[in-house]
């Protein structure tokens, strides 16, 4: 056999176990090693040549099997995973030469498979069968990317159904554990992560990587492998804040070297997304380490304005509103800093100071009630986006944003109560933090009342992006609209500055 490069040599270029055995027996140079591809679900593996005769396996689609004879309308076969013998229908297979012959084959059948819901597993046993069989030549070429696009996506497809597969579902969960294990014959891997308490499968990437590293890919099989390679939900959460920043800025960096002048405007929004979402994480977490985050949160909010919203797909509409959230609450990072304060200006105002390690403890002041003897004080581990700081025109209640998490930012109110300050927290929803904002949207006249924005997905649920009126005394909703022009209120006392910034309104 001709020896293939190392770099192409990978567990999912083999036919595993079946191969393997096959190249222990002595064969002929001509004679090409021939395989069979289960090709339905729950195929029996019987004890001989009979519909009647005893099933000792039920096999799923993909599963490779050596071939040993043929009698009747069965094949008598070996399968290497189970280390069992016996007989399958060839109507429940197909036969597989491993040739470079039989190469251009394979991948007319993996382009048929690609488009095809359902048979990812079948799809990666084809992919693999492909691998093996092409020359050298052809997988540096442009079939072998393409070859490597359709398994990584037969694999990203696969991690995918088990996210919408339902646990009632027994049957469900069945195949889809089964087309796993035939993938893992391939040297498929995927990772478990732990998100707002429950699992997320991700493929591992391999066969993206690769594909990456030949030079013959086009625009959209590069861009779909990005895509792939950056998702957010893979990320693992036990990254200590510095090692989540390192991949981040590694993700960032590969998502640069997309070019998306000649990508569909589906993938170019899908990459314009995706950026945007990585670089307002990224200007949270160079604010936390005492770094200039205004670049990374401008350059978040120029890729989110370059999304085409009209050429969104129905799938890419909730990507886009968890992205603007994502950018939204990262957005006052953009914008500058604390005003400076003139000494005539006697009005309360926030200063913020250094509390216990890591701990940002901000204070009300007003004339002679300095830090020293604020009129209110709270602390927080999370950034007071000091920059945001709004007070009403009766000068007895003050909001500020403060962001707890890359994707989870809060209005905190400060209010008179006769002689003595309160703050109340108003977060983005009632629920675990998860995506999402509130923000000051503007003062009403009379001192009692306040605008809010607010939007969020918390416990794996879309709450939608409501616009507020107040009170403030209790921070109860008084009126509330999906749209600002719905609101009266909204209409009329709505705050300048925040049309102008907010990415709410979109």
């Amino acid at each position: 056999m001709t020896m293939r490069p190392p770099a192409l040599l990978f567990a999912a270029c083999t036919l595993c176990l079946a191969v393997l055995a096959l190249a222990k027996e002595p064969e002929p140079a001509t004679k090409p090693i021939a395989i069979a591809i289960v090709v339905t679900d729950l195929a029996p593996l019987r004890s001989a040549p009979r519909d009647s005769a005893k099933s000792h396996a039920l096999l799923w689609q993909g599963e490779p099997l050596e071939i040993r004879g043929e009698k009747l309308d069965y094949l008598q076969v070996y399968d290497h995973r189970l280390e069992r013998g016996g007989f399958v229908s060839v109507k429940q297979v197909r036969r597989v030469a491993l040739d470079s012959d039989s190469a251009s084959d394979l991948l007319s059948i993996l382009r048929f498979l690609r488009e095809t819901a359902g048979s990812e597993a079948l799809g990666i046993g084809y992919a693999a069968a492909y691998l093996r069989a092409a020359s050298p030549e052809a997988i540096r070429g442009r079939d072998g990317a393409e070859a490597l696009d359709a398994l990584g996506t037969f694999a990203d497809r696969l991690a995918s159904r088990s996210q919408s597969a339902g646990p009632a579902n027994q049957a469900v969960q069945a195949t889809l554990a089964g087309h796993l294990e035939v993938a893992a014959q391939y040297g498929v891997a995927f990772t478990t992560f732990d998100r707002d308490s429950r699992m997320v499968l991700c493929y591992d990437g391999d066969a993206f990587r690769r594909l990456l590293g030949l030079a013959t890919g086009d625009a959209s099989q590069r861009a779909r492998a990005v895509l792939a390679l950056t998702r957010l939900e893979c990320a693992p959460g036990t990254l200590s804040p510095t090692q989540r920043r390192e991949a981040d800025e590694v993700r960032a960096g590969l998502l640069d070297r997309v070019d998306v002048a000649g990508l569909p405007v589906y993938l170019r929004n899908r990459i314009h997304m995706r950026r945007a979402a990585l670089w307002s994480g990224l200007a949270f977490q160079r604010a936390r380490r005492g770094e200039p985050p205004q670049p990374a949160a401008i350059r978040a909010l120029q890729e989110l304005a370059f999304v085409t919203k009209e050429e969104l797909t129905d799938d890419d509409r909730f990507v886009y509103a968890d992205t603007a959230m994502r950018v939204n609450a990262s957005r006052w990072a953009a914008l500058p800093g604390a005003p400076v304060h003139s000494e005539k200006d006697t009005r309360p105002r926030l200063v913020s100071a250094a509390g216990q390690p890591g701990e940002t403890c901000v204070f009300l002041i007003e004339g002679k009630r300095d830090v020293a003897n604020p009129l209110a004080k709270r602390c927080t581990y999370g950034i007071v986006w000091e920059g945001s700081a709004s007070l009403n025109r009766e000068t007895n209640a003050l909001a500020i944003a403060v962001q707890h998490t890359e994707t989870w930012r809060e209005m905190w109110v400060f209010r008179k109560v006769g002689g003595d300050w309160q703050v109340r927290t108003l977060p983005p929803a009632a629920t675990t933090p998860g995506v999402g904002y509130a923000e000051f949207a503007g003062w009403v006249p009379g001192g009692k009342q306040v605008l809010v924005a607010r939007e969020a997905t918390g416990d794996g649920k879309y709450k939608g992006r409501t616009y507020e009126l107040l009170r403030l005394d209790t921070l109860a909703t008084v009126g509330q609209a999906s749209d600002p022009s719905l609101l009266p209120a909204f209409q009329r006392w709505q705050d300048a500055a925040w049309k102008q910034n907010t990415v709410s309104v979109r």
